[in-house]
């Protein structure tokens, strides 16, 4: 029952990676690797908002603080860019280089040892059926399942997120009908800035906090995107599911060490056998 709960837990942060990283995937076509540092900040300005501030009122900042971050990222290095149309190769450079220079600024201005901004008093896990959970495990539980919601009604269901859809779908034809691309990629960065900054919250309230700690979910949220494949938010769901399910079940019958190594094995599967993933859709402009 334990495993289980983990597993779930897993998929649920998962899950509210790969969306937010997913939606400006699809709007730009290229892996926007800055967008752990994304995660990274969400997690810092709250831990440097709590010494002044109360919980929620922290929280909401971080959040605002850390999509502002995504925004200027977008407005001032990747909009230049993609007007000169330059290769996706080159905006995955430059994302990385984003990543780096921000990381190490905040190496700067906090150190690198290992924080963490829980006020509260630790104590044991509810036991729920022989298996434990804790308060934090159960509201970032509530939070993800939410924020998934509200993302697939604002996809879905929203005249922006329609938009988004269009770009996604054809960004030449949306123009023509006057939608305009540069709106829809900067809505898709708000969104997903927003969602990640959520995130690295969650994370932090429940581990703790290094400058480097978002890359490593990023890549969790990338692999299980390119497991799901480009498609509805169900396939999403499936290569997440199947990501913490294998990682969990490896730790459980052999180590923890293996939970990093089956990622990637599951990956590499995935590329040899199934390149587009659970949906099967093929993205004839998507590059690494």
């Amino acid at each position: 029952m334990q495993l289980i709960v983990n597993i779930i837990i897993s998929f649920l942060m998962y899950a509210l990676l790969s969306t937010s990283i997913s939606i400006i995937y699809q709007t730009t076509r290229f892996f926007h690797i800055a967008h752990a540092i994304i995660i990274t900040f969400g997690a810092y300005f709250a831990y440097l908002l709590l010494n002044q501030l109360n919980l929620y009122i922290s929280i909401l900042f971080s959040v605002i603080f850390s999509t502002i971050i995504g925004i200027l990222t977008y407005l001032f290095i990747y909009k230049p860019l993609i007007k000169k149309k330059i290769r996706s190769w080159h905006m995955l450079i430059a994302s990385l280089g984003i990543y780096i220079i921000l990381q190490n600024l905040i190496s700067m201005i906090f150190g690198d040892n290992t924080k963490n901004f829980r006020t509260w008093k630790l104590k044991e896990g509810y036991n729920i059926i022989n298996a434990y959970i804790t308060d934090v495990q159960i509201i970032s539980t509530i939070v993800c399942m939410s924020l998934l919601g509200l993302s697939w009604l604002f996809i879905e269901k929203t005249n922006i997120g329609k938009k988004i859809n269009a770009v996604t779908s054809n960004p030449n034809l949306s123009n023509v009908f006057g939608i305009s691309t540069n709106k829809a990629i900067l809505y898709s960065f708000i969104w997903g800035s927003a969602l990640a900054s959520v995130a690295g919250i969650l994370i932090a309230a429940d581990t703790d906090i290094t400058p480097t700690m978002g890359f490593n979910w990023l890549l969790y949220a990338v692999i299980a995107m390119i497991i799901g494949g480009m498609g509805k938010i169900r396939y999403l769901l499936m290569g997440t599911l199947l990501l913490a399910t294998a990682q969990h079940l490896s730790a459980y019958f052999l180590d923890s060490k293996w939970m990093n190594a089956t990622a990637y094995i599951i990956l590499t599967v995935f590329l040899c056998f199934r390149p587009y993933g659970f949906s099967g859709k093929k993205l004839k402009k998507a590059e690494l």
